[in-house]
């Protein structure tokens, strides 16, 4: 629910503080003045410095000296590429998924590579493992190979120094699984190793072999292909129903405003008394990303509320308990402004009154919380709803198919659908998200990242911080997930026919 505790952000995303921008042919000053204003905004305006516990360890403990370590890189910063990848290695070492520096160009997408040594890995039950080779390769290993050692370096040193915070956080299992791939490419890093010269892998129960690595050009559809046969990849249109074995089956691949919420709500409008047989359906939410300008969460409530009505849903939804704010003028002014925004809009000042009052009550407790010294203050957020004894109108069983790929909004919603009778999980573990909310956005000096971070504690969220969702034993799938047939006759059985 961390997406919609209130709709503040909701109007004011697109604020940027804007800074003025350095020049732009010294990628190396650039990323200096980059990386200390991130440091600086995170360090005066975060929540976790005020807030005490084990979620707030990790940001005290890496805001220093996490800018120390990325300044002492700085100087191999030579392209936007580059500096993208040096800002992304200070906010993703957070640890906090709601702390991220994007960049305002378009990036290198899951696909780039500039070499590659014609095969490429996956995050198998623990291990790396040979997922894909490239027809006609010569010398490579064989698909299912489990890679031991690269550059004679044991493969978790190796992946840690290659991966972990330059693609993803190796420190949970989504982003084991979504940067798998990128362990034999050459991505253009300059801070990390390109394609290795060396590596040793293990078939079944035999002794590893050493295998010479030669890099080979990629051609136009190589690494495509490659990554789709090793992770999940979601259709081109990401929102859609289905019918699989006579059993309706709800895509929701993204959260995104662009994804065409409004015909495909429009369609589970039509087809709900289909969806409430007693068949039962699949909401397939693997790889469901993505933000929208008013809520992710807010999309994910909203069919949720489409197929199981709103006086259903409203008792099993989570409280949000107490909101905790950091009293600074930094967050002050980002809710003034935000609070603006919406009383200049008249039709926002029609439809959501309720909100502009909030917002205003929420700057009220900044003034009073800074005028009194207070650090912080605490707000109370939305209170459980007792069960209205409303009937369920889904008489079948729904299965909630999830993998790496969903977040954000995905976690939320999940948090609704697992508390609704007759709905099991189902696929494989979900990315993590912190109990740090409601993201405001920042234009960084050198105007090619944006910072955004969570400005407020939702300490009392039930799902405690960084935690993902887990299929229990029997509901996950150990098969590979990019076979869409397989997983398909694999979700048909949990139906038991």
């Amino acid at each position: 629910m961390s997406r919609l505790l209130t709709f503040v952000a909701t109007a004011a995303l697109s604020l940027a503080i804007g800074a003025g921008a350095a020049s732009a042919q010294d990628f190396r000053a650039l990323a200096r003045q980059d990386l200390q204003r991130a440091h600086d905004e995170l360090a005066a305006n975060h929540p976790a410095p005020a807030i005490p516990g084990a979620a707030s360890q990790g940001f005290r403990a890496w805001l220093d000296a996490g800018l120390q370590e990325s300044l002492g890189m700085a100087n191999r910063v030579n392209s936007g590429d580059s500096h993208a990848y040096l800002l992304r290695y200070y906010a993703r070492g957070f640890r906090d998924s709601n702390i991220a520096v994007s960049p305002t160009f378009e990036g290198m997408g899951p696909y780039f590579g500039i070499s590659w040594p014609g095969f490429t890995t996956g995050w198998r039950d623990g291990r790396y493992v040979v997922t894909y080779v490239k027809p006609g390769t010569r010398g490579a290993p064989r698909v299912g190979d489990v890679v031991v050692e690269c550059n004679v370096t044991p493969i978790e040193e190796f992946a840690r120094a290659k991966l972990d915070r330059w693609e993803g956080n190796l420190e949970t299992e989504a982003g084991r699984v979504t940067s798998a791939p990128y362990l034999m490419w050459n991505r253009n890093n300059p801070f990390a190793a390109g394609v290795p010269s060396q590596c040793s892998f293990q078939s079944g129960r035999g002794r590893p072999r050493d295998i010479q690595i030669r890099p080979v050009p990629v051609v136009a559809g190589d690494l495509e292909a490659a990554y789709r046969a090793t992770v999940y990849m979601p259709p081109a249109t990401p929102l859609a129903i289905e019918s699989v074995n006579g059993r309706p089956w709800v895509h929701v691949h993204s959260f995104a405003d662009s994804a065409g919420w409004q015909a495909f709500n429009a369609a589970v409008e039509a087809q709900v008394a289909t969806l409430r047989g007693p068949q039962g359906f699949v909401l397939d939410l693997r790889a469901a990303s993505g933000s929208g300008l008013n809520s992710s969460t807010a999309r994910g409530y909203g069919l949720a509320n489409r197929i199981w009505t709103p006086e259903f849903t409203v008792s099993r939804q989570p409280a949000a308990g107490d909101l905790t704010y950091r009293a600074t003028q930094g967050n002050r002014d980002w809710y003034a402004a935000a609070l603006g925004r919406m009383e200049a809009d008249p039709q926002f000042v029609q439809e959501a009154m309720p909100v502009i009052e909030q917002t205003r009550e929420i700057v009220a407790a900044f003034d009073a919380a800074i005028a009194a010294g207070q650090p912080t203050f605490t707000l109370a957020g939305r209170a459980a709803v007792p069960d209205t004894g409303a009937p369920n109108p889904v008489q079948g069983p729904v299965i909630v198919l999830v993998d790496a790929g969903c977040s954000g909004g995905c976690l939320d919603t999940l948090d609704l659908l697992t508390k609704l009778p007759n709905v099991r999980l189902a696929g494989s573990t979900t990315a993590t998200d912190s109990i740090f909310v409601e993201p405001t956005q920042l234009r960084l000096p050198s105007n090619y990242s944006d910072l955004s971070y969570g400005h407020k504690a939702w300490t009392s969220r039930p799902r405690p911080n960084n935690t993902p969702f887990t299929p229990a034993q029997g509901l996950a799938w150990t098969g590979n997930p990019t076979d869409e047939a397989a997983v398909r006759t694999w979700v048909g059985t949990l139906f038991g026919g």
